[in-house]
């Protein structure tokens, strides 16, 4: 099943995808795992009635999960990434956040900062929560809790990111973190959402073509780990991290400029496409 949030009357609300059209079924993707609602059922229901549907080609999209209690992102999670970074294989995942006000939608336009040239992509598989991790979850149980899958992209804006050890400040300039258009159901794809290729596109031209098969830590592995720190809670976002081919690591260097389109595409989730355009 496929589930994507579109914008209503200025609010965002969520539907379920039927062909090419939508069908909405709740008031928004968190608010509704946290009321414990059964989305897949929902879905059915919903797909089962005679709801008015929308084209998806007229709506306007918002994050896939547009205020995530956590979104969590990986750095170096691709062996020929942390290789063209000059970096080895990490022994733990390079963990940082994102905030809800660095994501955009599909669609929505991608900004390119003010204060810096060096903007850059990374293709990223997203994982939703479904349901409340428990504390040491083990890595055989973590895939249970995962409603399903989607399209990131990790808009980094590079001299920024290498002016401290952490990262948090170049990957969390505003409208730098699109995400969306659908969500792909856990049981649609394969366990941990492995198999699937993973492509970034940059006014179509093919910058990064890899498979998550190659992620250094899968899914359920990073839930596991995750779950040593903290509570995963329904609506949370994991960002799986970005293969080799990034902009920054090109010579010369790529870097995205205001009139670019960069499209994410994972096989069986879809495309995610963000218009880049000047900071106002």
């Amino acid at each position: 099943m496929r589930f994507t949030t579109f914008v209503q009357d200025g609010r965002p609300r969520l539907g379920v995808v039927d062909g090419d059209r939508v069908v909405e079924v709740a008031a928004d993707l968190r608010a509704a795992l946290a009321a414990g609602t059964d989305l897949l059922a929902a879905g059915r229901a919903a797909l089962a009635s005679g709801a008015p549907r929308r084209p998806m080609a007229e709506l306007t999209f918002a994050p896939l999960v547009p205020e995530p209690g956590k979104t969590v992102c990986l750095g170096l999670n691709y062996f020929d990434h942390a290789k063209e970074g000059g970096r080895d294989k990490p022994d733990y995942p390079w963990f940082f956040y994102r905030g809800k006000s660095s994501l955009v939608g599909h669609g929505q336009p991608g900004i390119c900062p003010r204060v810096s040239g060096k903007f850059d992509y990374e293709a990223e598989l997203a994982v939703v929560i479904g349901r409340t991790v428990p504390r040491h979850v083990a890595q055989a149980d973590a895939l249970r809790y995962v409603l399903g899958y989607s399209c990131f992209n990790d808009m980094s804006v590079r001299d920024f990111q290498k002016r401290t050890p952490q990262w948090t400040i170049g990957k969390n300039f505003d409208g730098t973190g699109g995400f969306g258009p659908v969500l792909v159901t856990a049981d649609e794809l394969a366990p941990g959402a492995t198999g699937l290729r993973i492509q970034s596109r940059l006014n179509g031209q093919v910058m990064q073509d890899a498979n998550t098969s190659d992620m250094i830590f899968g899914v359920a592995e990073t839930i596991a780990l995750l779950s040593e720190c903290m509570t995963l809670e329904p609506g949370d976002a994991i960002i799986m991290g970005t293969p080799a081919g990034v902009g920054q690591a090109r010579t010369p260097p790529v870097w995205m400029k205001p009139g670019d389109v960069i499209e994410i595409e994972i096989e069986h989730i879809g495309v995610l496409r963000n218009p880049i355009v000047a900071e106002a």
